[in-house]
């Protein structure tokens, strides 16, 4: 790790009332998921941890991004999330240092326990239950200025980065497809049409899936907010119900969407038939942006790891599709058998001959 990394990681730690003394910490770096960010473990020889984390040298981007994970960490812990505490932010480069949560997400417990198991089911309840809060709780207040992409989620977006990245990067790249470009666009366009009516002025956390959930002490923490803004509500509960890493079955899918507006309901009025209705439309929009994603890092960032979640996150886009009315969507719905086709041929990232 980079003693300028660490040194300045120790100067914020100590900026907080504390010694951190370079002398008397290990630093130990963390591998990410896909993001290109640094970060890394501060250990010190007390027992107390801290993580530093940093936007990729030179990256103007990721600077914006780091600045907006400041802000708005901070004031979602002001607001009672379960984030963690912010200690220190160097504004000149993007360096954050922040409580360590630990390293046990919630897949990790998915993947080790029984997916009906109660105590993950317990953990899920809890989930759904402090996002509703944070949902809630985090759109009061929340200024749009902190967000270093786009300030609220809409129909814009959902075309550009969500249907869009499925089209370029599962259907182009990685499948190498021939399409009528015409009539997935109308599909596309009549989706994010009905899916940018649902209200968009609740907190968003866009990426709101079981790797972004640590379990400290049995209770659930959220990170990787930093692409948070404003938008509807059933996106990020689409993003943990139907989160490829888990597959939870349907009833318990079912059963956290009930418990999750019961959360809902008890802190804010909403129609729990319109929600409904706002959920598959959200869902679609955000299982085509994953497959995006998936497709991007397994090819593009030469990740292999996330080739492996396509197969169940088709198989979603297909259940989810299901429940549209028959005339609906039709061009998508044929595109989706077509890729879950070529699964099978593929070979190291790669269709075989």
């Amino acid at each position: 790790m980079d003693k300028n990394f660490t040194k300045q990681a120790c100067q914020l730690l100590n900026a907080s009332g504390d010694d951190w003394s370079q002398d008397k910490i290990r630093a130990t770096p963390l591998t990410p998921d896909g993001s290109l960010r640094r970060f890394c473990r501060i250990e010190h020889e007390d027992g107390r941890t801290a993580v530093a984390v940093a936007p990729p040298t030179d990256d103007a981007a990721g600077l914006h991004e780091a600045r907006s994970g400041w802000h708005i960490g901070r004031h979602l812990f002001a607001a009672g999330a379960p984030v963690p505490e912010l200690y220190g932010f160097e504004e000149q480069n993007g360096l954050l240092v922040c409580e360590d949560l630990g390293d046990q997400r919630l897949h990790d417990l998915v993947q080790k326990k029984e997916i009906d198991s109660e105590q993950v089911i317990q953990l899920y309840r809890q989930t759904v239950t402090e996002l509703a809060r944070m949902q809630v709780r985090g759109c009061q207040g929340f200024k749009s200025d902190w967000c270093w992409d786009t300030p609220k989620y809409d129909r814009a977006l959902m075309l550009e980065r969500e249907s869009g990245y499925f089209l370029q990067a599962l259907c182009h790249d990685f499948f190498q497809l021939e399409l009528d470009e015409e009539k997935i666009a109308q599909d596309f366009h009549a989706l994010a049409n009905r899916a940018s009516q649902a209200d968009a002025s609740f907190f968003l956390h866009r990426d709101f899936q079981s790797r972004n959930i640590m379990i400290q002490q049995d209770q659930v923490r959220f990170i990787d907010y930093q692409a948070g803004r404003l938008g509807p509500l059933a996106y990020d509960l689409a993003s943990l119900l139907i989160d490829p890493y888990a597959v939870l079955p349907t009833p318990i899918q079912e059963e956290l969407l009930e418990q999750y507006l019961d959360a809902l309901t008890a802190l804010h009025p909403y129609d729990r038939a319109q929600f409904r209705q706002e959920y598959i439309l959200l869902a679609l929009q955000r299982n085509l942006q994953i497959l995006g994603a998936f497709a991007f890092l397994s090819q593009q960032r030469g990740k292999p790891f996330f080739r492996q979640y396509l197969i169940p996150a088709l198989h979603s886009l297909q259940a989810l599709l299901a429940k549209t009315a028959t005339a609906e969507y039709l061009y998508l719905k044929s595109l989706s058998h077509r890729c879950l086709e070529k699964l099978p041929r593929l070979k190291k990232g790669r269709l075989a001959p």
